[in-house]
């Protein structure tokens, strides 16, 4: 689903239609959940009844014909990343990872090669699919297989940063000393101008969902390491990365390895600054500022820009603890690690058809109790896990072992009924952008789960202030990365989706009018196309 075109006029003798909601739109485009979307952060903001901006009506090319730019390319040679690392992982029994504090054995590797392994577990492609009209497709999920993120990794004793080419299963640049800081940080104008102001909350969205991945490598190869969030003076870090257009990315995430983290005050890495871990203000480059015309030629995207510069956090950088659930059973699908990175999938089609098509299956009951897990690990560092805590997981249940079809709510680690409702999944399909058509596939009437994230961004906003935006986007990430992991390890596909029409949507679930969703995932058995699967791992 995409921003709406063009509002319906409104009927002179009909009058007004009433507010079906505090957010709402005229017209039928009215549950356009990507239009609501700068709607809901006014609201949370303080505004009882925001107003669609102009922009919303400007018609935007369709998201296939654009042609995002080019990958960033760093500087010098490149250095190879370690090979094996699918070897190393198939070793490692799925579902526990190394117990902290006993040395496994990896652990006789330098940390070097084991942070390169880390990344490869997080970034590196696992496969090509032919059929598949998007491609290559990695350990996490990303819109279109765009992968709008990057990692860059800094040189040591303030050399430039190095940028992680995963296609190229390389690092650029020549480190001058110990690896002490990864970076994480997005490109706003590599998700298609159709998605407007929803450009922002994908790319946010998928900070999270690498954030966990990135954890999880880390934690399999027993590095540890401390997240810094975003800070007052994040923005001199984005000049620092040698990109011509740094205006155009998100505020970075730090990953402070606890051997030798820190940025430097110039932006380099290796060198811890002040006790907050942030760049002193005295010390900060210029803000790097869009040009001038993007207000007229882009202004979703110069105000999507604006309002990520506001997301920032005071809190201390917060130790990376754990991307697994405990107490999970073994799987019957995959042994280890690897496997468990290869299933993830998002539903696949044949002949290049677009969409996800699932097979009508009664799944066991550990896949309901297997997803509630995940989904209740919260993210690092108080205000994402803040974030977290408000969100509110609701999940639509089809054909579970001892479970009533109907819609559930997931909390704790564990799935209590809200309402046994057998029609609810039939209902759900209904509301979806993307319904069954000659080139496209629905299997959300089949999904044995489709899941909810929501939150109510008033509530947050009081909690967090504006910065509640985009935490509580990163940990609807998390949370659906986990999710995703879920799913493979019961054999089934995930797919994180916003195409739900929202209100017709809140009213299957029982959500009230002032709760966002944030993100949902479809959850499905998988249906074989007989297509190849190319392994591109190294």
């Amino acid at each position: 689903m995409t921003a709406p075109t063009a509002p319906r006029a409104a009927d002179a003798d009909a009058g007004v239609p009433p507010r079906r909601g505090p957010v709402d739109l005229p017209g039928p485009e009215g549950d356009n959940s990507i239009a609501r979307e700068p709607l809901w952060y006014a609201y949370g903001a303080g505004d009882d009844a925001p107003e669609a901006p102009p922009w919303t009506w400007v018609p935007q090319p369709p998201p296939d014909t654009h042609v995002p730019p080019p990958p960033p390319r760093g500087g010098g040679p490149r250095r190879a990343l370690p090979l094996g690392t699918p070897d190393r992982l198939a070793a490692l029994p799925y579902p526990a990872p190394p117990p902290r504090g006993v040395p496994g054995p990896g652990a006789a590797e330098p940390v070097g090669d084991r942070l390169g392994r880390a990344l490869v577990t997080a970034f590196g492609p696992q496969r090509r699919e032919p059929e598949n009209p998007y491609n290559d497709h990695r350990p996490y999920a990303s819109p279109r297989c765009l992968f709008p993120v990057h990692a860059f990794v800094d040189g040591g004793a303030g050399m430039p940063w190095r940028l992680l080419e995963p296609d190229r299963h390389a690092l650029t640049g020549t480190p001058a000393g110990p690896v002490g800081n990864v970076l994480l940080t997005g490109r706003y104008t590599t998700v298609p101008p159709a998605y407007q102001w929803f450009r922002g909350s994908l790319i946010a969205i998928e900070l999270g969902f690498v954030l966990r991945a990135l954890t999880l490598g880390l934690e399999l190869f027993e590095v540890p390491a401390r997240l810094r969030l975003p800070g007052p003076d994040a923005h001199a870090l984005l000049p620092a990365l040698g990109l011509d257009d740094a205006w155009a990315w998100s505020l970075p995430f730090v990953v402070e390895l606890d051997e030798g983290g820190g940025v430097r005050a110039d932006g380099g890495g290796g060198v811890p600054v002040d006790g907050g871990g942030r760049v002193p203000a005295r010390e900060a480059g210029p803000v790097p500022a869009p040009p001038a015309r993007l207000a007229r030629t882009d202004p979703a995207l110069a105000e999507l820009i604006r309002v990520n510069r506001e997301q920032t956090y005071d809190s201390a950088p917060a130790p990376l603890t754990t991307a697994v659930p405990a107490g999970l059973g073994p799987s019957a699908t995959v042994p280890d690690w690897a496997e468990l990175l290869w299933r993830r999938h998002s539903g696949r089609m044949p002949r290049a058809l677009h969409g996800m098509s699932g097979r009508r299956r009664d799944v066991p009951a550990e896949t309901l109790d297997s997803a509630a897990r995940w989904l209740s690990v919260p993210p690092p560092g108080p205000e994402l896990a803040a974030a977290f805590e408000a969100m509110t997981v609701t999940a639509v249940v089809r054909g579970v072992e001892g479970r009533a079809d109907g819609v559930h709510r997931l909390r704790d680690g564990a799935a209590r009924l809200l309402r046994a409702d057998a029609t609810a999944p039939e209902r759900l399909e209904e509301q979806y952008g993307y319904g069954v058509s000659p080139v496209n596939g629905c299997g959300i009437r089949h999904a044995p789960l489709t899941v909810f994230l929501s939150v109510r961004t008033r509530e947050l906003f009081e909690r967090l202030g504006t910065a509640g935006w985009g935490a509580v986007q990163h940990a609807a990430g998390w949370a659906a990365h986990g999710l995703c992991l879920s799913a493979a390890a019961s054999g089934l596909f995930a797919r994180p989706v916003r195409a739900f029409k929202e209100i017709p949507t809140q009213r299957v679930l029982g959500l009230d009018p002032d709760e966002m969703i944030v993100l949902s995932v479809v959850v499905g058995v998988p249906q074989d196309t007989g297509g190849a699967l190319l392994d591109l791992r190294l």
